[in-house]
């Protein structure tokens, strides 16, 4: 039986309670599903795995940059369930020299271990990855294929992510996540109340998740925080590392400084700032993203800066 069939339902953990205003917040540890297939990539992989397989698929073909939580967590799902795995890896200088590349990049090298092979490509054939002409030039080269998007996002993945949220969760008043390609969000809002608010705190600057979101839902009680993406995916300022630093140590739990760790942040400086009302019920959904971890560390002692404890 696949690893995905089991129940997958993720624990609440409770991290801070205000008494006075009565604000309670509660973590839900996505993070904990699978030590290498966690959180929402786990929720998108599932029924996109179950798909491949019953049309007779025997790889999957994703796309990813060199320190994708996708990349990585796609090559152990195949690896698990029996699937060659091909990513197609933006960078193609990271090839030239190929085994310094795997010394130095724990994802890239995990994912090899994992038994996926590697095409790199200019970030201008990267941009072009969605075309019919470059999708026939991977199957002339490696055989038919079953694609996963860069990021796992697709109607197959919400229908994973819809399964985030469990009938006990009904009762909170707000559900947080932090928000990459949208689709985490989208399942979110699918699965919500009426009367629950979604509210999504984007890793990157741009206005462009909107529409992705609405691709896959109709619904509005939902809305996107930008004040905390702190410049971006490569941005990583002493402030969020010092924040990521005192949560490892206040509450022992890890986050990341791409996805949870900014939502984490945003949380908690909105309840500073009174954005939540008294007898309000808080669910943060942690959506895993440690494995970049490392990798983030390296560029920033080699900067001098400050590095994220593990």
């Amino acid at each position: 039986m696949s690893f995905f069939n089991s129940t997958r339902d993720s624990i609440n953990q409770l991290i801070f309670d205000d008494e006075n205003r009565k604000i309670s917040l509660f973590l839900k540890r996505e993070d904990l599903l699978h030590p290498q297939v966690s959180g929402n990539k786990f929720r998108k992989l599932k029924y996109n795995l179950s798909c491949a397989a019953s049309e007779g698929y025997t790889q999957l073909l994703t796309y990813g940059g060199a320190y994708s939580n996708h990349i990585a967590a796609t090559a152990k799902a195949g690896q698990i369930e029996g699937f060659k795995t091909i990513g197609i890896i933006r960078g193609e200088e990271l090839a030239t020299d190929i085994d310094r590349t795997l010394m130095h990049n724990e994802t890239l090298r995990f994912a090899k271990q994992c038994g996926m092979k590697f095409h790199f490509v200019s970030r201008e054939s990267y941009r072009e990855k969605g075309s019919a002409i470059f999708k026939k030039s991977m199957t002339d080269k490696i055989g038919d294929f079953y694609e996963i998007p860069e990021g796992g996002t697709n109607d197959k993945a919400i229908g994973g992510c819809r399964e985030i949220l469990t009938e006990n969760d009904k009762e909170f008043d707000y559900v947080c996540v932090a928000v990459g390609t949208g689709g985490t969000i989208a399942g979110l809002i699918e699965s919500s109340n009426k009367s629950q608010q979604i509210l999504g705190f984007p890793a990157l600057k741009g206005d462009f998740l909107q529409n992705e979101i609405k691709k896959y839902s109709n619904r509005d009680n939902w809305s996107l925080n930008t004040d905390y993406h702190f410049g971006g995916y490569g941005k990583v300022p002493n402030e969020l590392v010092n924040f990521i630093n005192n949560f490892k140590m206040k509450y022992n739990i890890q986050l990341d400084p791409i996805y949870t760790g900014k939502m984490l942040f945003g949380i908690f400086d909105l309840m500073e700032q009174g954005y939540f009302s008294e007898n309000t019920r808080i669910l943060a959904v942690h959506t895993g993203g440690l494995q970049g971890i490392t990798g983030v560390n390296k560029r920033l002692a080699k900067k001098g800066l400050p590095i994220i404890k593990l």
